[in-house]
């Protein structure tokens, strides 16, 4: 596969095969991951991406290759060395509702032999699951002298047995951050005491330019030093949500690199961002989310499909 660009993105963290049960019967196995998402949504907006992550050298491990080559993303070296490829089991009861259980190890060791990217983002079950989540925090603070840092805690209760010292993790992992997204829901479970604009405001206080949340059906809102904005989300008729959160995030990454506001060089840029252009990713980014939800499962958008959307 070719080199980076000096124009890339590094993504770290889990990919998994999400395996779907109704009355213990297997009714199906996806690959997903919230990074991996990120990764190839990044990658078929046409974005030079390589995807750090932790799956193992066996046929689940092998269809996640596939898939995120498929792609065009690049993984990095070391990346199918674990035991086993992690499973998440989603067991729907009468109505559809999932419960989840989890089967996943996260770990990563060393500085990636990839050329200097311009944005590093993270996210999700590698922002918090011990022991990989230290090396995960190490890392961004190794690439946040050349790149934007980008994050979204994605937060999985189920695999969370101390909740403060989840919120701790994520508390650290957004001062590090400079583009920091979550949804309300994340946001109600690391404070449900206090209104998510609230919450978002703390945390951009901590130090990202900019903090989005997204609310589903009723849009996304961000926050900056130019104050906040709220897009309204574009109509669309809902087939499922799975990887929505996901494609907004690599909306939002792919629409601030289009408007040269990514890399350490451009950090007082992304700091000083007006509203209208907080506005116009915000709608871009949501633009993306809006393709994914009116398909089944994380299909994410080329750049051509949103010309054609």
């Amino acid at each position: 596969m070719s080199a980076a660009s000096p124009d890339s993105a590094l993504v770290i963290g889990e990919a998994l095969i999400d395996v779907v049960e109704r009355d213990g019967r297997t009714l199906g196995e996806h690959v997903g991951g919230s990074p991996l998402n990120v990764a190839v949504g990044l990658s078929r907006l046409g974005r030079d991406v390589d995807f750090l992550t932790h799956v193992g050298d066996d046929d689940r491990g092998r269809r996640i290759v596939d898939y995120v080559e498929q792609s065009a993303v690049r993984l990095v070296a070391g990346s199918t060395d674990a035991d086993r490829t992690p499973t998440a089991l989603a067991r729907l009861d009468a109505s559809g509702a999932a419960t989840y259980e989890f089967d996943i190890v996260w770990e990563t060791a060393g500085t990636p032999e990839v050329s200097p990217p311009l944005v590093v983002h993270t996210g999700s079950i590698a922002a918090f699951l011990a022991p990989g989540c230290l090396a995960t925090a190490a890392l961004l603070d190794a690439y946040r002298t050349s790149a934007t840092v980008s994050y979204d805690p994605n937060v999985r209760p189920a695999l969370i047995d101390d909740r403060e010292q989840a919120i701790d993790r994520i508390s650290r992992l957004v001062a590090k951050a400079d583009l920091v997204k979550a949804s309300d829901e994340d946001l109600h479970w690391i404070d449900p005491d206090r209104p998510a604009e609230e919450v978002a405001r703390t945390w951009q206080e901590l130090g990202p330019a900019v903090v989005v949340v997204t609310r589903g059906a009723d849009g996304a809102f961000a926050v900056s030093d130019a104050g906040t904005v709220t897009i309204e989300a574009p109509p669309v008729e809902v087939v499922d949500t799975v990887g929505a959160g996901d494609a907004f995030m690599a909306g939002l990454v792919d629409a601030l690199w289009s408007r040269d506001l990514l890399g350490r060089t451009r950090r007082d840029a992304l700091a000083g961002i007006g509203e209208a252009t907080l506005g116009e990713v915000l709608r871009e980014a949501a633009r993306v989310s809006a393709y994914v939800v009116a398909r089944a499962g994380a299909d994410l958008p080329r750049r051509a499909d949103l010309r054609q959307d």
